[in-house]
């Protein structure tokens, strides 16, 4: 478990987002699953909430306008100094901003943007929400992984908005960046070619710590969601990837150490 009092250093995924059709039974899910309680935070935009974990924030859920059909998906948010400059960089490395900047009334100031390949993200300049303030302990972020095809060209894209050091890892069979500030990892870019999901193309992965990862599994089926991979092993520990009864897509894991 990692407190986080203060913001992730700029460029850090510092947040994450899911717009959903039904709030209050997304809400009772995510309850549920992860032990989740809630708060209605005034947003300009339409119903909002504000996820905690014993008192602090892990992630946001707001309400999807009925007359809005975009995709379920949780957005990784990676946070700002200057929203304004960084939604600028976005443009002038080759990616599109579609929405913002914009005040999210004096929480702070966001942008919906994404890469080059099509993978939607968000920028979050903080003002009196920093972030996440918990990582790593059951029910928060864990990780953040974008899935596309290849990594070379989208890691110099990240790199260059946001500042990351890139580690390749060393492989004939496996294309993987670890995306690094500061000298700690904090997100990664997992190249996966033609398994890309055409359903979805590219698109950032929120990963969220459990205690049991098959207990996980199972309750998210009972709770009405699905398994999209099940239980599976893996040097950082056991994880699946499941989605909402809306088809949000996430991971869970139990992490090795």
């Amino acid at each position: 478990m990692t407190e986080v009092p203060t913001r992730r250093p700029p460029g850090a995924p510092c947040w994450v987002s899911l717009l959903a059709h039904n709030l209050e039974a997304t809400q009772d899910f995510y309850g549920q699953l992860f032990g989740w309680e809630f708060e209605s935070t005034p947003q300009p935009f339409g119903p909002y909430v504000r996820a905690t974990l014993n008192g602090r924030g892990v992630a946001g859920i707001g309400e999807m306008p009925s007359d809005r059909h975009l995709p379920i998906a949780w957005t990784t948010y990676f946070g700002t100094d200057d929203a304004d400059m960084t939604a600028e960089l976005i443009r002038d490395c080759g990616g599109t901003v579609g929405v913002g900047p914009l005040d999210a009334d004096d929480a702070g100031r966001m942008a919906i943007a994404s890469d080059p390949l099509g993978a939607v993200f968000g920028i979050w300049q903080p003002l009196r929400y920093t972030g996440v303030e918990v990582l790593g302990e059951p029910g928060s972020l864990a990780w953040n992984e974008l899935i596309t095809r290849e990594t070379s060209a989208v890691g110099k894209f990240y790199a260059a908005v946001f500042g990351f050091d890139t580690e390749a890892v060393v492989s004939a069979d496996f294309d993987y960046l670890t995306l690094h500030l500061e000298g700690q990892p904090v997100a990664g870019i997992h190249g996966v070619g033609q398994a890309l999901p055409r359903d979805r193309g590219a698109h950032w992965m929120t990963y969220f710590a459990v205690a049991d990862t098959d207990a996980a599994v199972r309750h998210v089926a009972e709770l009405g969601g699905h398994v999209v991979r099940g239980a599976r092993d893996s040097a950082y520990g056991r994880l699946a990837t499941v989605a909402d009864p809306e088809g949000a897509v996430f991971t869970v894991i139990r992490t090795a150490h």
